[in-house]
């Protein structure tokens, strides 16, 4: 039995605790939040479908549950050639395998105060429930949506999550019977924001668009936010009272301290087993690693998942003597359910297609009962389904 300490309690976390336990390693996991944020699920928080508490697991119970140790502090360092972390409460050294789970940093355009993001802090879905209701009380306003890019990483882009607030809220002022009064409008700097999709699936997206009386604006960069309004670099702007804007992911601020190896975009550098480049006892999953694959490849939960699994699985194989054997490359795709708040879309991508397929109404509800599988499989209170 190994002492394994990991570093995160997102997604990717705990499903690496989860799955050590499970080999009977002693784990021990840190994590800067009391709870696990279900991010997926936190799409409906804007408006009003879901609260906070509907979104988080207590991961004290989660630990209790499982079996593993749970430490609410705060990496402050990592130093990873020497098997030691730094942490608010002290410095942990004694443990023979260490898990990197921390997620990433955001990029941080100019005037970033005044825009809330769907992946970022999740106070912020709160703050857009809030700011959302204002505008629905004042019966008119002017919505902006957008995601950013990271030219160095194009795997850290979170699109899929703003087009489902995006609809989501299309939607909620439709059933209020006010959508007529407030502009809708999406942006981006790419050109083809989605392209990972696939070209049939932008296809569809530009219809579903052109029905919902979306505007578009892309293809341009973002040169600066303000309160009222987005300024681009060819001088244009977009007039808003809400922005909501989730900036490409880039390296997180631990790792300005640590002695990781990081790519050009700030990320850690593994293998496809996971383990980080020069160090044969230290593994980054999640958002933390550099992501390897095809051009459209994107860094989504499911794959996190995976890695978590996968990096359990090879801990127990060095135990044991032998190499680390478990690849996260074979699981490379796109796979999500976009809700719409009246339906939903299944996008799946991998080498060989690229699937878009509308699923009006059921598609809102399966997406709603895979929240609901989440937390109740989490919890061990039903079983879990192989792969999920």
């Amino acid at each position: 039995m190994a002492k394994v300490l990991v570093l995160g309690g997102g997604i990717s976390g705990l499903e690496a605790a989860i799955f050590l336990r499970k080999d009977h390693h002693d784990v021990t996991l840190i994590s800067n939040r009391e709870y696990l944020y279900i991010y997926p699920t936190s799409i409906w928080i804007p408006t009003g479908e879901s609260d906070f508490n509907d979104v988080t697991l207590s991961l004290s119970k989660l630990s209790s549950i499982h079996g593993f140790r749970f430490i609410k502090d705060e990496v402050k360092e990592i130093k990873a050639k020497e098997m030691r972390v730094v942490t608010n409460g002290g410095e942990y050294g004694d443990f023979d395998y260490l898990v990197i789970a921390l997620g990433q940093g955001k990029q941080k355009p100019k005037g970033s105060e005044y825009f809330l993001s769907i992946c970022g802090d999740p106070q912020e879905a709160t703050k857009m429930r809030e700011r959302l209701n204002v505008l629905v009380s004042r019966r008119e306003g002017k919505i902006t949506f957008g995601f950013g890019g990271n030219p160095k990483d194009t795997s850290a882009v979170r699109g899929g999550p703003v087009f489902e607030v995006m609809f989501n809220i299309h939607n909620y002022l439709k059933k209020l019977g006010i959508r007529e009064s407030f502009e809708l409008t999406f942006f981006a700097p790419m050109e083809k924001p989605g392209a990972k999709m696939g070209e049939k699936a932008l296809v569809m997206m530009d219809k579903f668009f052109n029905r919902l009386d979306i505007r578009k604006k892309v293809g341009t960069k973002i040169r600066e936010f303000k309160e009222d309004r987005v300024l681009f670099e060819d001088g244009s702007e977009l007039m808003s009272d809400l922005t909501i804007f989730t900036p490409a992911g880039s390296k997180h601020p631990i790792f300005e301290k640590s002695d990781l190896p990081l790519s050009d975009a700030g990320f850690v550098v593994v293998d496809e087993f996971c383990v980080v480049e020069g160090m044969d006892r230290v593994f980054a999953i999640g958002d933390s690693a550099l992501l390897n694959g095809p051009s459209w490849r994107a860094k989504q939960g499911h794959v996190a998942e995976v890695m978590a699994r996968n990096v359990a699985a090879n801990i127990t194989y060095m135990e044991q003597g032998r190499k680390a054997q478990k690849s996260y490359l074979d699981h490379i795709n796109i796979l999500c359910v976009m809700d719409t708040g009246d339906g939903a879309a299944m996008v799946y991508r991998d080498d060989k297609r690229a699937v878009m397929l509308p699923m009006p109404i059921v598609g809102h509800w399966l997406k709603k009962g895979w929240g609901l599988y989440y937390k109740l499989s989490k919890q061990n209170k039903i079983p879990r389904i192989p792969g999920l």
